[in-house]
């Protein structure tokens, strides 16, 4: 019998790839979408698998040689690859450690493929994984991409521990995924990608009443399409009318002006006016929550990303009145910073001070006690930095309210509606 030619290994390895779509489909059919965007082309030579988050490219010989060792070896590939897509890990790989950032992301999808428990798609390699997985969520409650980034990067990992995971989780190359010269090149963008992943999550629910689901893809899908906020567009909401000794070109009539220096010699018609008015920031309140569950270091963190914004020229008086209260169950200090030097001077040498319980109520009440004293000529707002769990205050106050928290939790109490939120900790972790 003659050896099978190339056309004839590229046909077969491409079946073998749509009757791997077509299992998965049939199992998920909540994945038809996605698994529909994504083409297949074969590239011999490449010796494995790579997808850019439009096009899986794989080596048909490789392919097939894997088949014979691991007749589920397809299935695992669009899976895994699939998971990659729907939680934009290819979007990601400006991340200050590309290593960790591809191990984190392996590490996620083949998680989800476990708890999915997929017979279809299971590798003799499995029970290697599980090993290491049951370590990891002992620190890690939720095995998303970023959680799992982020624990690396603090935590570390030994070159060997590092290799040895890379090696037993790797299925795809990453060498495809998208950087910053790269992203003209794309023909789905990750707009698309997360739309898609909107989809899936609702279909998900109807598909949760009947069958078991898993949790760490929910997890996943959560953290994928989570608002990502600018923190520096947050802060206009505290901004104020106030006047600054600069010329005011919209106010200043040249004509006239030039008019008289004509006219009447060195006399001008009119006086340019020597202020104008402009949204600045001016005077708001900062809250620490000091309690013992709150990081020093992250709070640190906050104070200085805070600072750096508001130190630029554009946004910031000269003159300013804002007060950094530091409070856990009650009012511990109170900073009040009046120009660039206070506030560098509170980020040098600032002690953190509490530690006990949390109640927000008493930040509020020395606000308003200090608004009542005249403290504020326009207070307009307040940021409170906290883990969340706390007391919060029944009624409104008479000025905007923000509660950055610096991590996602679903337990947490409910924020009022009249108060804003965000969640810090992917820009506080980066900074």
């Amino acid at each position: 019998m003659s050896e099978p030619n190339i056309n004839e290994i590229e046909e077969y390895a491409y079946k073998l790839l749509e009757l791997a779509r077509d299992t998965i489909i049939v199992r998920y059919r909540f994945f038809d979408v996605a698994l529909s965007r994504i083409k297949l082309v074969s590239k011999i030579g490449i010796n494995g698998f790579s997808c850019d988050g439009d096009t899986l490219y794989y080596d048909a010989l490789y392919l097939i040689r894997r088949y014979a060792d691991e007749d589920n070896i397809a299935v695992r590939l669009y899976m895994h690859i699939l998971f990659h897509c729907i939680f934009s890990h290819q979007f990601n790989a400006d991340k200050l450690d590309r290593d960790y950032w591809n191990l984190a992301s392996d590490i996620a999808v083949e998680n989800i493929i476990f708890e999915l428990d997929f017979a279809a798609a299971s590798l003799p390699k499995d029970s290697e994984e599980e090993k290491i997985l049951d370590i990891l969520r002992r620190d890690i409650p939720k095995l998303t991409a970023d959680r799992i980034y982020k624990y690396f990067m603090v935590q570390g990992l030994s070159d060997e521990a590092r290799k040895s995971y890379a090696d037993i989780f790797r299925i795809d190359s990453h060498d495809s995924w998208i950087n910053d010269d790269k992203k003209d090149e794309i023909v789905i963008t990750r707009q698309e990608w997360e739309k898609i992943t909107r989809r899936i999550k609702t279909d998900l629910k109807t598909f949760s009443k009947h069958k078991n689901s898993s949790e760490a893809l929910e997890d996943n899908i959560d953290d994928t399409l989570k608002i990502r906020y600018n923190y520096r567009e947050i802060l206009e909401h505290f901004m104020v009318m106030g006047e600054e000794l600069e010329l005011s070109d919209e106010e200043f009539d040249y004509i006239y002006y030039t008019y008289g220096l004509n006219k009447y010699g060195n006399m001008p018609l009119i006086e340019p006016l020597e202020y104008k008015e402009d949204k600045r920031i001016k005077e708001f309140v900062i809250v620490l929550d000091t309690s013992a569950s709150c990081q020093g270091e992250m709070i640190k963190k906050f104070v200085r990303r805070t600072y750096d914004i508001l130190k630029d020229t554009e946004n910031f008086f000269k003159e300013v009145n804002i007060h950094i209260i530091q409070c856990d169950a009650s009012v511990r200090s109170d900073t009040v910073i009046r120009n660039d030097e206070d506030f560098e001077k509170f980020i040098q040498t600032g002690r953190l001070k509490g530690h006990g319980n949390t109640d927000f109520r008493p930040a509020f009440s020395y606000v308003d006690e200090l608004i009542e004293k005249h403290c504020f000529d326009n207070l307009k707002g307040l940021i409170y930095f906290t883990d969340g769990y706390g007391t919060f205050p029944e009624k409104a106050p008479d000025y905007d309210v923000l509660f950055a928290f610096l991590y996602e939790d679903k337990l947490r109490p409910k924020v009022p509606g009249w108060a804003m939120q965000v969640v810090m900790e992917d820009e506080l972790n980066e900074y």
